[in-house]
């Protein structure tokens, strides 16, 4: 195991957390500026009104894109120990 390998597996593994978790910051990131931009417009403060729909948009990310979520992160985690034996000689 040599220092490119280890520095290729911290770079795949980073790229996965960031295509994993893109879908759901993407979607909750929209949700919550128009939320502030409702609660700007009509000058109402309540913390729950930001709270609750982004809560509801992640769950109905999560719920749609969960499987792809979940397959990808298989595959990578298998890919991943399939490695190890190569890395070890």
């Amino acid at each position: 195991m040599n220092a490119q390998f280890v520095l290729t597996m911290g770079q795949d593994a980073l790229w996965m957390l960031l295509m994993i978790s893109a879908p759901v910051l993407g979607v909750v990131l929209v949700v919550g500026l128009l939320i502030s931009l409702f609660q700007a417009v009509t000058q109402i403060n309540e913390a729950t009104l930001a709270f609750v729909p982004k809560l509801l948009a992640a769950m109905a990310v999560f719920a749609l894109a969960g499987p792809w979520m979940l397959g990808t992160l298989v595959e990578f985690v298998r890919r991943t120990i399939e490695s190890i034996p190569a890395a070890v000689m």
